[in-house]
């Protein structure tokens, strides 16, 4: 299966999320985190795992692409994307040598050579905010934040890029209202769910990718989500306005979940999505929505504590 693994907002849109109360589970913060800066970064949103430590970080108004290694600390423009393109959530196939990037208002999917950076193809998915990607065994799904529906991509083995489906959505992860709905997205470790977050509802909700049925995640509670990662049983979810990211424990038939620890960190500053590098380390990408412009970073946190 190809490697796994979302996205959030127009900043001017933040505040018409309504403010939840987060969890009272005692927040965790990271010990020494480590900054990296996306020097000459105007925006930023989303983040991807690539070879061995090697990372992707996507600046949301222009689409440009940044490559660096968390173990060195580098970081470079590594893409330079034609006018007119965004970059949100984004996942990277290291199988096949491609990026996989949510193009938001856009309404398109856009993929690049993780070799020479140019672009490979792009897809016109539908209207309103694509938001997050995340890539199963077959294919990349994408999530549509003004939409009750998903979209997929099918990817063959030597990376053939084949015709956009969309899959419409029923049940509680179907809901719409004003703001960002639909949000990040993951596949479950068998490949045969999908996990997507609901930013409105402050929810996960499983998707049968066969039929688009929806049913809520029991005990997940995540106001403000936004980026969500899933590796075995553990989901982080990036809950961006709190500046934190919990961690839940899935049960085996992913009907409900239980909250192991919040992790927090000062240096976050608004995260929007995350990346797990080997076992122990999460990447989060600030994207500092509605703030005077500054340094844009990612944040490498311990990913258990």
């Amino acid at each position: 299966m190809r490697q796994t693994v979302r996205r959030r907002a127009a900043a001017g849109l933040v505040a018409s999320f309504s403010l939840l109360l987060p969890t009272a589970l005692p927040a965790l913060a990271a010990p020494d985190p480590r900054e990296i800066v996306l020097d000459g970064a105007t925006s930023a949103e989303g983040i991807a795992a690539g070879e061995g430590k090697t990372f992707y970080a996507g600046e949301l108004t222009t689409g440009d692409i940044f490559r660096g290694d968390i173990r060195k600390g580098t970081v470079t423009r590594f893409i330079d994307a034609p006018a007119g393109r965004a970059a949100v959530g984004m996942k990277a196939d290291t199988c096949n040598g491609l990026l996989f990037v949510a193009g938001g208002a856009t309404g398109k999917a856009f993929v690049y050579s993780t070799e020479t950076g140019k672009p490979v193809a792009d897809f016109q998915l539908g209207k309103g905010f694509i938001n997050d990607v995340t890539l199963t065994g077959d294919g990349a799904w994408f999530t549509n934040s003004a939409a009750a529906e998903l979209y997929f991509l099918p990817v063959g083995e030597h990376g053939e890029l084949g015709k956009v489906k969309a899959l419409k959505l029923s049940g509680p992860a179907a809901e719409l209202t004003q703001g960002f709905n639909l949000n990040g997205i993951a596949g479950s470790e068998d490949g045969k769910v999908l996990i997507v977050a609901h930013s409105m509802n402050g929810a996960l909700y499983t998707v049968n990718p066969k039929t688009g049925e929806s049913a809520a995640i029991k005990g997940a509670s995540v106001p403000f989500v936004d980026g969500i990662l899933v590796r075995g049983d553990n989901v982080w979810a990036v809950q961006n306005q709190l500046n934190q990211i919990t961690r839940l424990d899935l049960s085996s038939d992913l009907s409900s979940a239980e909250v192991r620890n919040i992790i927090k960190s000062g240096a976050f500053n608004i995260p929007t999505t995350v990346a797990l590098f080997g076992e122990g380390t999460l990447a989060a990408v600030n994207a500092q929505f509605n703030q005077p412009p500054s340094p844009f970073e990612v944040v490498l946190v311990p990913a258990w504590k």
